[in-house]
């Protein structure tokens, strides 16, 4: 990373309004020394490919809670390969059932944090998987 801190986008998608999760996960990500952006609630897969490109982020992490994980990746990997970010860290936690696990990694989400996660693991993971 050149002495640079990586540089990570919580976004939460769609109609969830349950943000109180995305938010610690955000505080914990900050205190592990990582720069952290939280898009906010409510964000279509146009505003987080946005957000992503914009901020020159190299990791794109979704909280979510409300059960539209699956078509929301699947817009946003579209926008996110039609932005150059495919090369980007994309990361997913939440409620986050297993039998959606798969599909998400096919979709490009390897890192998958259901809502027991530990945040030494999404830290850890992170730092093992971005050059």
């Amino acid at each position: 990373m050149n002495g640079r801190r990586i540089k990570i986008l919580i976004a939460k998608p769609g109609l969830d309004g349950h943000d109180q999760g995305a938010k610690v996960v955000v505080r914990a990500l900050a205190d592990a020394g990582f720069e952290v952006i939280y898009s906010g609630l409510r964000q279509t897969p146009e505003m987080v490919a946005n957000a992503a490109l914009e901020e020159n982020v190299d990791v794109i992490g979704l909280s979510s809670m409300a059960g539209s994980h699956i078509p929301f990746c699947r817009k946003l990997k579209a926008l996110l390969e039609q932005e150059g970010l495919a090369d980007k860290l994309w990361m997913i936690g939440g409620n986050i059932p297993a039998q959606d696990h798969e599909e998400l990694r096919r979709l490009g989400f390897k890192g998958i944090f259901p809502s027991s996660s530990k945040f030494t693991d999404i830290v850890n993971y992170i730092r093992a998987n971005v050059a």
